[in-house]
């Protein structure tokens, strides 16, 4: 019997049918193959989301809306969905069409693409580089996510939407924002033209527990002696400073050094964005207000510590020194509010107290710098040092340069 082969010689198939079993070739060629989709494939589903995520925001109407639950604006999204993807013939399956739901409600009520993220408790900070790119951080490591905005106007109104919950705006005549959300999320905003890739978003997440000096040892990022000498420190009203960089950790360590303030006294608290989270009965929040519209109204860090004095404070606690009230905050601690605590960017320990001089010169450009440094002399007791590594974990130094591990 001749043994016919497509595209082969007679004696070349024997050889290879000898050399392979024949269920190995069948399999091999039957066996899936996982193909990316053409980028024209991927172009049309994307215009045909696009298209229904219109129809069913003109379907909408708002005044029902905001009288629905999520869970009922969500359920009546995905039915709107299925509607127009049946009229028009769009081949989406029922996965595909609930997660362009939860889309829609995210864009109508909440953050669009950032809501998932907001609600990641592993996700550190979140950063918005024009529509295509979002960054996480994660265990202090930064990674590319693949969620995306649909373009720089998608952008923009989360930011807008941002702005509006909190009576402010940002746009073309004011191009920056800082604000923070409901869950005390930090959020800064800046557009064109002072950015040049599109509207960028940077949101500094808050854990919502409070860590405290146990979990610090559990992390390795103090020592058992180190936490025994701080927890000293705050409890005998020992005037303290916290210096590092960004995302080193110096609001979380703050927290977890006012957790041990006694509860009978009267804490009062002076922040631009409130980020702390005291445990205590008796604490007064206080922050700062931007320029309105008309560049009037402006209430900065200076005019609440002068205002914190009035108010019979036990302890007075700046959430970050960075400008003239520097010199309040020392007049504070020189008058007899023992115990009060701020935090400072700085490079190292000693660094930070010639960045208090520098600001202290900000506010009163006469002063001696000898006086100057007589009065941080008397009124900072101790300096605490904290520190970002390379692998993500938080360490730092102490005044005399001794690391906490």
């Amino acid at each position: 019997m001749t043994n016919f082969s497509f595209g082969r010689k007679p004696d070349e198939a024997g050889a290879l049918g000898q050399s392979e079993p024949f269920a190995a070739r069948i399999a091999a060629i039957v066996a899936p193959v996982s193909i990316p989709p053409p980028p024209m494939l991927r172009a049309a589903v994307s215009k045909a989301q696009d298209f229904i995520r219109d129809q069913v925001l003109m379907q909408i109407e708002p005044a029902v809306a905001v009288r629905m639950t999520t869970e009922q604006l969500i359920a009546r999204t995905e039915e709107l969905v299925a509607e127009i993807a049946n009229q028009r013939r769009v081949l989406l399956n029922e996965h595909e069409q609930r997660v362009l739901a939860h889309e829609i409600v995210d864009d109508m009520v909440a953050l669009g693409p950032l809501e998932p993220l907001l609600n990641d408790d592993t996700v550190a900070d979140i950063l918005v580089n024009g529509p295509q790119k979002i960054f996480v951080e994660r265990r202090g490591k930064l990674e590319l996510t693949k969620l995306r905005f649909r373009n720089d106007a998608h952008v923009l109104h989360v930011a807008q939407r941002i702005a509006s919950s909190i009576g402010r705006r940002v746009d073309e005549s004011s191009p920056m924002l800082d604000a923070r959300l409901a869950d005390g999320s930090r959020v800064n905003a800046i557009i064109p033209p002072l950015s040049l890739k599109g509207p960028c978003i940077s949101i500094r997440k808050f854990s919502r527990k409070v860590i405290d000096f146990s979990q610090f040892i559990k992390l390795g990022s103090i020592s058992p002696h180190l936490a025994r000498v701080l927890e000293i420190a705050a409890r005998c009203r020992l005037n303290l400073i916290i210096s590092g960089g960004t995302g080193s950790g110096k609001t979380t360590l703050l927290n977890a050094l006012s957790g041990l303030i006694d509860h009978s006294e009267r804490i009062i608290t002076i922040e631009d964005a409130a980020e702390l989270q005291l445990q205590q009965p008796h604490v007064v929040q206080l922050e700062t207000r931007p320029s309105n519209i008309e560049g009037h109204g402006n209430i900065n860090q200076r005019d609440l510590v002068r205002n914190a004095l009035r108010m019979r404070p036990d302890r007075i606690i700046i959430g970050e020194v960075r400008g003239s009230e520097a010199f309040d905050m020392l007049q504070a601690m020189n008058t007899g509010h023992n115990g009060s605590m701020s935090t400072i960017h700085a490079n190292a320990a000693r660094d930070a107290l010639a960045r208090i001089e520098n600001m202290v010169l900000m506010a009163n450009a006469g002063l001696p710098v000898r006086a100057i440094r007589g009065q941080i002399t008397s009124a900072i007791d101790l300096i605490i040092h904290s520190e970002r590594m390379r692998d993500g974990v938080r360490r730092g130094d102490g005044g005399d340069g001794g690391r906490w591990t």
